[in-house]
């Protein structure tokens, strides 16, 4: 019964990232927590999927990493630097 987190971001052009995230069975990714930390581990800003598994914040100065936290296996580490328009 395993399942793949999964978790896409974009840059909305507005100076804002929206990151969406799920499971490969369909399940909700709601209530998961979202980090955004800078390239040394410093959490940045912190925060969870909407019920509509989404999560929109202000996107940092420098290089950052987003990570999607469901747990021990279940994380997804997407790089500022692969999150474009």
């Amino acid at each position: 019964y395993a399942h793949t987190p999964l978790c896409s971001c974009f840059d909305n052009g507005d100076g804002t990232v929206t990151c969406e995230g799920g499971f490969s069975d369909g399940s909700s990714a709601s209530g998961v927590p979202v980090y955004v930390k800078e390239q040394s581990g410093k959490v940045l800003v912190e925060g969870a999927m909407t019920e509509d598994s989404e999560y929109t914040f202000d996107k940092p100065e420098g290089e950052y990493l987003v990570l999607f936290d469901a747990g021990e296996g279940h994380q997804v580490a997407v790089p500022g630097s692969e999150i474009v328009e």
